[in-house]
């Protein structure tokens, strides 16, 4: 699923695929926000880690489980 999170005062948004389910990556920015923790980490499918401030968190945007369709549909 693709994650997209809005960082404060940044012109770019951080946007990558991932394998983790939405429910995982809820309870771990939640964890994060409630911790008053000062940054979370996500991984993509490719194993590359994100560490992400939490107070410069503006939105995080989670895609839908679904896999992408590859064809034509009749």
């Amino acid at each position: 699923m693709e994650i997209r999170i809005g960082i404060a005062n940044s012109p770019r948004e951080v946007s990558f695929e991932s394998s983790e389910s939405i429910s995982d990556v809820r309870k771990t920015i939640q964890a994060a926000l409630d911790d008053k923790s000062s940054y979370f980490s996500l991984t993509d499918s490719k194993g590359s880690l994100f560490i992400i401030p939490t107070a410069g968190l503006a939105y995080v945007e989670v895609g839908s489980e679904d896999q992408r369709r590859v064809g034509f549909v009749a």
